[in-house]
């Protein structure tokens, strides 16, 4: 159960916005291997002041298209996770147009009791999932 949340300047248009969680849906499906009905997605919206993305030093030029995504998920390996930063870079440039140098992610990992999908219980941990 990978939860993203996209962070990006405003001003894009809903359908744009429902092409970029679907482009990153399906790599998350091909890397991470999850249930088509495993999404969670949260897109915040922030006045270009209120968003700094640099380059590291690595000369990586950034536009007002930039996307911060921050997933938080279970374990994966390198390797899923290496395909899921190619594969998003692809389908993100392939179906919205976005510059793979606009895209940042950052993956943050938890175990299975840090998630609750409801009724006050530990899915993972009793076994329902």
């Amino acid at each position: 159960m990978p939860l993203l949340h996209f962070h990006v300047i405003k001003g894009r248009k809903p359908e744009a916005l429902r092409k970029l969680l679907d482009a990153a849906h399906d790599a998350m499906l091909e890397a991470f291997k999850v249930p088509a009905r495993d999404r969670y997605q949260i897109v915040s919206e922030h006045d270009p002041a209120h968003m700094v993305i640099e380059d590291t030093g690595l000369g990586i030029p950034r536009t007002d298209q930039v996307v911060l995504l921050q997933i938080t998920s279970r374990p994966r390996s390198k390797e899923q996770i290496t395909a899921f930063y190619k594969l998003l870079a692809e389908r993100l440039q392939e179906h919205c147009g976005l510059a793979p140098s606009d895209l940042v992610v950052s993956i943050v990992q938890n175990s299975d009791e840090h998630w609750s999908f409801g009724l006050g219980r530990a899915q993972f941990v009793t076994g329902e999932l």
